[in-house]
């Protein structure tokens, strides 16, 4: 049933070119909150996370960004392409920080939930997990300052493999928790728990289904002691595990079409979802699994979703190229007055 709540106008960002691959949002600091979006135009943007206004454009990447990460305090944004590198970045400057090189195709970053991250993990068709040390080596070209333009050599940083010939497919999302674990999902449809400590797999869950999106939804407002939700969109189906309890499944929720993408707020029990095969956004209660309100606006499919960390918004990345912001709350917030 639909909602009989007024209808608010969602915020649309213009920008990117191409389509979009995915959006993260950082955590909220001094009231403010920023998001990184990635698309296969190879240029990731940075926005106010409130009203969606361009911050600015991160320049240097030679093929499509398939991911984008946001530390949780902004301090460092990192990106992943399909010219064989990820890039960490400094998001006030927009000064590349460090390239660094892969063998194949970079699907994912992500940066531990910690501030000033000396960290980030990195996926692909390398089928490889790694993490690489931030806090050593530095830019080959330019040993002493940034590289503004995003050009030069590689950073003479190795990165470290976890748990070697685990991945037998190409990885496609990495998420890394404020714990000992970090999350993977691959083609050959498994979710995998790694242990940081052990350095091995944990946990293997199979969704016998293409794995479409990976997310780790957590709300600033739910205190620090939140470890969130991890969202996945498999087939024709949503599974959803408790972030601090490694392949521990809290939900399923079935639907009648193939979904390309979820999200979850946690606080308010609602989970929003984008369709493989159509173009709208669904908002769907988490209890009763009963379809609240349907969102139209986009022009392609819906590849990317992710809440606020206050929960008030949430966003959607599409292959039209365009983000929009619409709003989750009941009282004014940001530009909706």
């Amino acid at each position: 049933m639909a909602s009989e709540n007024l209808k608010v106008l969602p915020l649309t960002c213009h920008g990117h070119s191409r389509p979009i691959t995915h959006l993260s949002f950082s955590s909220v600091e001094n009231d403010q909150y920023y998001l990184i979006s990635a698309s296969k135009d190879n240029n990731p943007m940075l926005r106010d996370g409130i009203t969606g206004d361009w911050i600015g454009t991160f320049i240097g990447h030679k093929g499509a960004c398939w991911s984008s990460a946001l530390s949780s305090d902004a301090a460092l944004a990192a990106t992943g392409s399909a010219d064989f590198s990820a890039k960490i970045w400094d998001p006030q400057t927009g000064e590349c920080l460090h390239t660094l090189g892969h063998r194949h195709i970079v699907r994912s970053v992500a940066f531990p939930l910690q501030v000033n991250p000396g960290c980030v993990a990195t996926g692909g068709r390398e089928k490889k997990l790694r993490i690489f040390d931030l806090t050593r080596g530095s830019t080959a070209s330019s040993p002493t300052s940034p590289n503004a333009s995003g050009e030069g050599t590689e950073s003479n940083i190795e990165g470290h493999e976890l748990a070697p010939d685990t991945h037998t497919d190409t990885i496609k999302s990495v998420l890394w928790n404020a714990d000992y674990n970090i999350i993977t999902t691959a083609d050959d449809k498994n979710l995998r728990w790694f242990d940081l400590r052990s350095q091995k797999p944990i946990f293997t869950f199979n969704t016998k289904d293409e794995i479409m999106s990976c997310e780790l939804n957590t709300l600033h407002t739910m205190g620090n002691g939140n470890s969130g939700v991890i969202s996945v969109a498999a087939g024709k189906s949503c599974y959803f595990f408790n972030g601090g309890r490694p392949g521990e499944l809290l939900k399923k929720m079935d639907f009648d079409q193939d979904i390309a993408s979820v999200a979850i707020n946690a606080r308010t029990r609602k989970v929003v979802t984008g369709g493989k095969n159509e173009t709208w956004a669904h908002v769907w209660d988490l209890e009763t699994e009963e379809e609240l309100e349907v969102h139209k606006g986009h022009h392609g499919p819906i590849w990317s979703i992710q809440f606020s960390p206050d929960g008030n918004l949430y966003a959607t990345g599409s292959e039209d190229g365009t983000i929009k912001l619409w709003k989750a709350c009941k009282e004014p917030y940001g530009l909706w007055r």
